[in-house]
């Protein structure tokens, strides 16, 4: 079996499959759409000979067995991604294959170029084969990548049973970009020891840590007055918004933070002068100062309410999910075995908190720890995105070297 063709093969397959989730909807799965990769993954994993393989129309999570052949007890092993795609265009995805990478400027298409000047992580894989898009689209390797090499290792492992491994479960759900995917997976069911998503970055990425992340909505009511005879009557709804902004720490944003540095990000801004919306995002891997930071956006809502007879500001704030190493380090196993997976297939491991969150930072606080492994993707959620076909063959190379090595 050819893992270089069959992992090429897939990902160009699945996404040409249109499965953009929409965080506006409040259906099981977002958009139907997603049930076009759903159905046709139900068929392919019967195909390879898979068992129990079900699709949950509650959770829309596809589900598939692949009994354990050997009768030692070894821990049950469950291998996830996901089928949607990012809020980028994804109509009409043309994927186009780049073999023996020269290492200079990519020519995506008359209107767009991929340029090394830009994309410093490109010229590295030189003299590999490249999977991008024209330009228009995203390319959705994030996470279709990680479908297609947990499908192609899991046919390797049924025409190859000389190697021995325990009861593997796999998953395919939705909605994993819009945060609400895992929401749903039923863990009991699904009833492994541990599980990996397959949906991290380059080659050798190992996280086991996420941020804990929270979600704050502020809606602003004002009072519309005619400007000239506005004084001491008009609340400008816009004005109480900036007041917020420019009370949040300043440098405390993405695009001045890094490694385990949380931050306030605010997502979007509407309104006029009588109404106005803001929603924002918190970040942290520190549980204490995540719940600071929450307290901070009340205590400045709070402080801007009170000079205001009625007070303009009302917020909601929820919790979306929190750093999955709170369970994972209370056993590592999970995570010594795919280190040592990736170093018997002589790959660095590079061990990294992720500056986001995975469905396994949800499922690992229902009871499955579940870190994540690379998948190979690059320039994620948008129009310069590319997976190496090398990269596929490598994580599909780990998932397999997961399974023998937790059998022997």
């Amino acid at each position: 079996m050819d893992l270089f063709e069959k992992t090429k093969e897939r990902l160009i397959r699945y996404a040409k499959i249109n499965t953009r989730s929409d965080e506006n909807s409040t259906t099981i799965p977002s958009t139907e759409i997603q049930f076009d990769l759903l159905n046709l993954l139900v068929d392919e994993l019967k195909e390879i000979g898979l068992e129990e393989v079900e699709l949950n129309s509650d959770n829309a999570f596809v589900t598939a067995t692949l009994p354990a052949n050997t009768d030692k007890e070894v821990p049950s092993i469950g291998f996830i991604a996901h089928v949607d795609t990012a809020d980028f265009n994804s109509e009409n995805v043309q994927p186009q294959v780049f073999e023996n990478y020269d290492g200079k400027d990519l020519q995506l298409s008359e209107d767009w170029v991929m340029k090394v000047s830009e994309f410093p992580n490109l010229p590295p894989y030189k003299g590999q084969t490249l999977i991008t898009t024209d330009g228009t689209t995203l390319l959705g390797a994030d996470d279709k990548s990680g479908i297609a090499e947990i499908v192609t290792a899991m046919e390797y492992l049924i025409q190859h049973p000389e190697i021995k491994h325990g009861k593997i479960r796999v998953a395919f759900g939705p909605d994993e970009e819009i945060g609400r995917g895992a929401d749903h997976f039923d863990a009991e069911g699904f009833a492994t020891d541990f599980a990996y998503t397959m949906d991290g970055g380059p080659v050798g990425e190992l996280e086991y840590e996420s941020f804990n992340a929270a979600q704050a909505v502020l809606k602003i009511r004002g009072k519309n007055i005619h400007p000239g005879t506005a004084k001491g009557k008009m609340i400008n709804a816009t004005t109480v918004m900036n007041l917020f902004m420019s009370d949040l720490p300043q440098a405390e944003v993405p695009e001045q933070t890094s490694g385990r540095e949380g931050f306030y990000h605010v997502l979007s801004v509407e309104g006029t002068v009588d109404e106005a919306e803001l929603v924002m995002i918190i970040r942290d891997f520190n549980r204490d100062v995540f719940e600071k930071r929450k307290a901070k956006v009340e205590e400045i809502v709070a402080n801007i309410n009170k000079e205001y007879a009625q007070p303009p500001i009302t917020l909601e704030l929820k919790d979306q999910y929190y750093n999955m190493a709170e369970i994972i380090e209370k056993d590592m196993t999970p995570v010594d075995l795919a280190q040592a997976a990736m170093e018997s297939l002589d790959i660095p491991v590079n061990i990294v908190p992720i500056r986001g969150g995975t469905d396994g930072s949800k499922i690992s606080f229902m009871g499955i720890p579940t870190p994540n492994i690379f998948a190979g993707g690059e320039n994620m959620h948008g129009r310069f995105e590319f997976v190496a076909v090398e990269s596929m063959v490598k994580a599909t190379e780990v998932i397999i070297k997961i399974a023998e090595l937790n059998a022997q």
